[in-house]
């Protein structure tokens, strides 16, 4: 159980598309001070392996939008299913890189060509036997 389920709940019984609130209800849901990173912009980032509390709301479905960090304010808008089941839980889309494959055809292999044979034969006379 993490310190910031609190705003998983709120966040999920609010369910609303947008919940814009300011960082001092945040606080006033979770019982405590958020740290003083809440002053650097990465912090509010949807990163999931940023922090904490990212996962909290990214459990209950959102991320972060319009983070205004002089007027202490952050926007939850609410991801919807496609979006969330379309990535891994490290952020990144489901399946292959999509440079997976990009290559395919632009080596040739000769017909006879034995690839464990070294590149420089004498490389095998360095290391002597």
């Amino acid at each position: 159980m993490s310190k910031y389920d609190p705003l998983t709940e709120h966040l999920m019984r609010r369910g609303q598309a947008r919940i814009p609130m300011r960082f001092s209800e945040i606080e006033a849901v979770l019982g405590f001070q958020l740290p003083s990173s809440k002053s650097y912009r990465a912090w509010w980032s949807n990163n999931p392996s940023n922090n904490v509390m990212t996962k909290a709301w990214l459990a209950a479905g959102y991320r972060t939008e319009q983070v205004d960090l002089e007027g202490e304010r952050v926007v939850f808008a609410r991801q919807d299913n496609d979006e969330v089941s379309k990535k891994e839980p490290t952020g990144r889309p489901k399946g292959r890189h999509p440079a997976w494959g990009a290559l395919k055809g632009t080596t040739i292999i000769r017909p006879g060509t034995d690839l464990t044979e070294p590149a420089e034969p004498e490389w095998g006379e360095v290391y002597g036997n």
